[in-house]
């Protein structure tokens, strides 16, 4: 222990410049979202991928991109767990909140059973399903966390969070003209935008563009879909250590992840009413940061040349997802009128 303590100074020197570098590529992402409305995930992706000569191997920044890229993006996620408390749910009803539920399985299920029909590895399927199914980059994010890692998993990841964002800007400006044309009332626009688009600000920005009470409704579905990402991932942990999934190219995965543990524990006290509305807040924020910093510094860490390698069937494939997620919870509303 006391060996830990006495080294801690020297690992803070060895892993503080990659951490700073993939910190100021996150602040300058924030910068340019602010003023020219691009999303800040695909602006810190760009960015990263033009530095990855800063993560080759002998470089002063190398050791703390890796270290930012693995372990800051778990605390992000984590801390994710302060948006959810169970009283979200009673504004629904049971109907609209199992539409929800149901269609998060079954985009996660759709590209398991997509990815083994075109040949792609169960990994990616499960990392592009969950990333549309649940929450886009972040979703993205910590499944990838859990997944055996092989020699194309950077490049897996950064290309389904480059792939989720983008079709998530074309959402937030596409759906809520399918939403005028089937002439939806504003909450079941709320709960179209909120159950298909990707990623949490898109949702907010379609959502508040029909107006006030479809962008409450659209905020309010799409934290319920924040929401499976620990059952999810949690889920795949145990089915990939029960299977042995991948037990040769790595160690198996933790029975239960420590930062789907944090994310559990955090939604069960806020749900209490124990976290005070200002630390709720700061905390969303400083989750926000730390998954910008971290996609910074997964982009750092990826080649643009290999991860252009992923094909135009990866492409098809998580348009279809979108697709299929889309046209599940448009027939869902229909049945439910």
């Amino acid at each position: 222990m006391l060996a830990t303590v006495a080294q801690a100074p020297s690992q803070i020197r060895l892993l503080f410049p990659g951490f700073i570098t993939a910190t100021l590529v996150a602040a300058t992402a924030q910068f340019l979202s602010e003023h020219y409305g691009a999303p800040a995930m695909l602006l810190a992706l760009l960015l990263g991928l033009a530095l990855n000569f800063l993560s080759e191997e002998g470089t002063k920044t190398a050791p703390g991109i890796a270290f930012t890229a693995r372990n800051v993006l778990r605390l992000g996620v984590a801390l994710l767990g302060v948006r959810i408390s169970v009283d979200m749910l009673g504004a629904l009803g049971p109907g609209l909140i199992a539409l929800t539920v149901a269609g998060v399985v079954a985009t996660v299920l759709f590209g398991l059973l997509l990815a083994r029909l075109t040949g792609r590895d169960w990994r990616f399927g499960l990392l592009t399903g969950g990333s549309v199914a649940i929450c886009g980059a972040s979703a993205a994010m910590a499944i990838s966390a859990i997944l055996p890692r092989h020699e194309k998993s950077e490049r897996d990841l950064v290309f389904t969070v480059l792939a989720v964002t983008v079709l998530s800007t074309v959402a937030m400006v596409v759906y809520p003209m399918i939403s005028a044309a089937f002439g939806f009332s504003a909450l079941e626009s709320g709960v179209f935008l909120g159950g298909t688009i990707h990623d949490v600000a898109q949702v907010v920005g379609a959502g508040f563009s029909v107006g006030q009470e479809a962008g409450e409704t659209a905020t309010l579905v799409k934290l319920i879909r924040v929401s499976m990402l620990a059952p999810v991932v949690l889920a795949s942990a145990l089915v990939i250590r029960a299977k042995g999934l991948g037990r040769d190219e790595g160690k198996r995965p933790p029975l239960l992840p420590g930062f789907v543990l944090g994310f559990v524990a955090l939604a069960m006290l806020n749900s209490l009413g124990l976290i005070p509305a200002a630390v709720a807040e700061a905390a969303s924020g400083l989750s926000r940061w730390a998954l910008l910093i971290s996609i910074a510094a997964v982009g750092i860490k990826t080649s643009l040349a290999k991860m252009l390698e992923v094909g135009p069937l990866a492409i098809a494939l998580l348009v279809t997802e979108t697709a299929f997620i889309g046209a599940f919870v448009l027939m869902g509303l229909h049945v439910l009128e």
